[in-house]
């Protein structure tokens, strides 16, 4: 049966499909006295009917083995009882007391059809191709064509604001009695400028339709009303919005729309938000989840021996537009972060609390990689900037120096890498200005003398269409300084349509940009109508990701190129023609647990009455993490949204679901191996083993 077809099936018709299909799961159904028994007999049945080896039998035990468990749910940090075979039983003997969701029958359904047919093919290379080409980037004519029109229609509705603005300090006004033509050009000069971008920026729905347009549905905006009204924040520069598309016609624009317009279930939720990961929750003389003790406040967050987190008290704190996933929407809710620049201006106490902070990154055993973040490590002025660069490069020198003194195995870690997380260049790439390239490449040229190792700005696009040609000169201007460039992808519902990341990859690749990480969306129901299924993720992984897979040897050779390379770009170019790959799968698909670290490493061992996923996860296998993780042993997660649910989901945005059909297969993961560029490199001597700054009870 299509997948279409299925999706929209009432429970009464589901079960006729059992029993056309499933006729002997029904049977064992029917002919049980119980639930214990109708485990029983199916264990029997699958024994008798498939290899013991066979996949599909294995996730059916795995099924029949955590029925009627109970185990930690650690995202609500609740205890749930799994029940999903005495579900089926119910559902199979018409015992249930009440109507349940379709979907959790619709999975357990292609769970037991897997026993009765060959594991699917991949997806043909030509197939992948078609699905790639699909999608378009900033770069295409006919989208700039579309972008041009855009952005006239905005610098029209600037001239109208600024004309209304009470601040008449401003450097961005017209003087008086010059003409709509002067002032058209004064507008287009200032268009190049991030800080106008910055001032001018989009801060209510109102606004936000009018610079589209009035293209908002009147849905959208009582939704985005209601929003405001919560106290939610709106930040959205006209460059931003020029690349959406509110035409009828020309490209699809969802990937950046679900970027800025909130859903539902945000709005309904906002002022009750989480902190997913429980390392970033900090208290006062105490360590966090992991085990790390920090100094006092909200700078430095940790989860890992190596790295640390750097979150300066700047214009840092704040952003060049806010994502609607975004992980630390939570701080926005409790104004930790905000778009009230100048109450984020530095302090004179920041530059006594930032020694303070490098003191502890000096005296820390392990510590070797720090990422400056945010917000936005590039919202930061670039004086700012560089006096956070400058205090990085003091502390490693000193530290350097400290070791001298040290034997061998009681030396601590030195800096060997550090990172700028940065979305400004998908945001707001007129911020990469010659001055900050001059700040850039001066730190790289002194901090490699003393050890440090990989310069990396850490940026996040999240599609093709933020490849425009403002995004690519900002790309080739950091690269002229000599850092590298990596790309996180947020792997939304927007994003995970077949064939976009491979796309995204391959512009990005083209450019000289290189994937690091593809995550899955975290958060709690504030995320669900953005939230894609892990195994949504395994699919890419397995059917379109395979096609950038490099070996071990090619992975090597071509990480030592890039460190050395005086031309990313190029040196990436070459090794994909020399390789005949249409990108480079250097990124890995992985899940931030609400626990420690990251892992992708994970079994389903349930579903919920709403067809949810109860997978069953185990830590990155592939690095170091704190002690603590001895402690935490298996992780239990409910993902946000059923597979039927994404389905649906996929079908109202255009997609043809029976190109997703392999999606039920997909109930294990594997934590995919660290592209050898982000090992860590070794030391020419011996660190100690002793871990400071942490405390773990026992």
């Amino acid at each position: 049966m299509k997948q279409k077809k299925m999706l929209a099936l009432t429970l009464s018709q589901l079960k006729q499909l059992y029993r056309n299909e499933l006729p002997e799961i029904v049977r064992i159904a029917e002919q049980s006295d119980g639930t214990e028994s109708f485990k029983q007999d199916l264990s029997e049945f699958i024994t008798g009917q498939t290899d013991a080896e066979n996949e599909a039998a294995r996730q059916i035990r795995l099924l029949i083995e955590y029925d009627g468990q109970e185990v930690h749910e650690l995202s609500t940090d609740e205890q749930m009882t799994v029940s999903t075979l005495s579900l089926l039983y119910g559902f199979l003997t018409g015992d249930l007391e009440e109507d349940i969701e379709t979907d959790l029958f619709l999975d357990i359904f292609q769970q037991f059809k897997r026993l009765q047919s060959l594991a699917a093919p991949l997806p043909p290379p030509q197939r992948v191709k078609a699905w790639t080409e699909r999608w378009p980037s900033g770069l295409n004519e006919d989208v700039q064509l579309i972008r041009a029109k855009n952005k006239e229609r905005i610098l029209h509705a600037l001239i109208q604001k600024i004309e209304h603005r009470k601040n008449t300090v401003s450097r961005y006004r017209f003087e008086e009695g010059i003409s709509y033509e002067e002032k058209y050009h004064l507008v287009e000069e200032w268009w190049n400028d991030f800080r106008f971008h910055l001032a001018m920026a989009a801060k209510s729905p109102t606004e936000l339709n009018r610079f589209l347009g009035n293209s908002f549905s009147a849905e959208t905006m009582y939704l985005l009303s209601r929003a405001r009204k919560k106290g939610m924040p709106f930040f959205v520069t006209p460059y931003y919005l020029s690349l959406l598309n509110p035409r009828n016609e020309g490209y699809n624009d969802d990937s950046l729309r679900s970027y800025i317009l909130y859903s539902p279930q945000l709005v309904e939720t906002y002022g009750q938000i989480r902190a997913w990961e429980r390392e970033d929750i900090v208290e006062v003389g105490k360590p966090n989840a992991a085990g790390w003790l920090l100094p006092d406040g909200h700078n430095i967050h940790r989860r890992y021996p190596e790295v640390a987190i750097l979150i300066p008290d700047t214009m840092g704190r704040a952003c060049g537009g806010l994502c609607a996933s975004c992980q630390r929407m939570y701080d926005f809710q409790s104004k930790r972060l905000n778009f009230e620049f100048d109450s984020l201006r530095p302090k004179e106490t920041w530059e006594k609390k930032l020694r303070r902070l490098m003191t502890y990154f000096e005296e820390d055993t392990q510590l070797r990689d720090i990422l400056i973040t945010g917000g936005d490590a590039l919202m930061s002025q670039n004086k700012t900037l560089a006096t956070i660069l400058e205090a990085v490069y003091r502390m490693a020198v000193r530290k350097r120096k400290a070791n001298q003194e040290r034997p061998e195995g009681e030396k601590y870690a030195e800096l060997q890498r550090i990172r700028l997380g940065s979305r400004l260049p998908a945001y707001l790439p007129m911020r990469i200005n010659e001055e900050l390239v001059e700040i850039l490449r001066t730190f790289k040229e002194k901090a490699s003398v003393i050890g440090i190792r990989q310069f990396i700005i850490q940026t996040h696009f999240q599609t093709p269409l933020e490849v425009t040609p403002e995004a690519k000169e900002g790309i080739r201007k950091l690269l002229s300084a000599g850092w590298l460039i990596t790309n996180q992808l947020v792997y939304n519902v927007a994003a995970s349509r077949r064939g976009h990341t491979t796309r995204l990859r391959q512009v990005l690749n083209e450019l000289g940009v290189v994937c690091y990480y593809t995550f899955s969306v975290k958060g709690f129901e504030e995320n669900n109508a953005v939230f894609t299924p892990n195994s949504r993720s395994m699919q890419e992984q397995r059917e379109e990701k395979r096609f950038g897979k490099l070996n071990k040897e090619d992975a090597f050779n071509l990480s030592t190129s890039l460190e050395t390379a005086l031309d990313p770009a190029v040196c990436i170019r070459q090794f994909l023609k020399i390789h005949h790959l249409p990108f480079l799968a250097t990124d890995r698909s992985v899940l931030n647990l609400p626990a420690i670290g990251k892992s992708m490493t994970f079994n389903l061992v349930g579903m919920t009455e709403d067809g949810k996923r109860i997978l069953r996860f185990e830590h990155d296998g592939t690095r170091r993490h704190s002690p603590i993780i001895n402690q935490l042993g298996q992780i239990y997660i409910v993902e946000n949204k059923s597979i039927a649910a994404y389905l649906r989901q996929l079908r109202a945005m255009g997609e043809d679901v029976e190109d997703y059909t392999s999606i039920w297969n997909y109930t294990e993961g594997k934590t995919e191996s660290r592209f050898s560029l982000y090992e860590y490199p070794d030391f020419p001597f011996r660190i100690t083993e002793k871990m400071s700054n942490l405390e773990i009870a026992e």
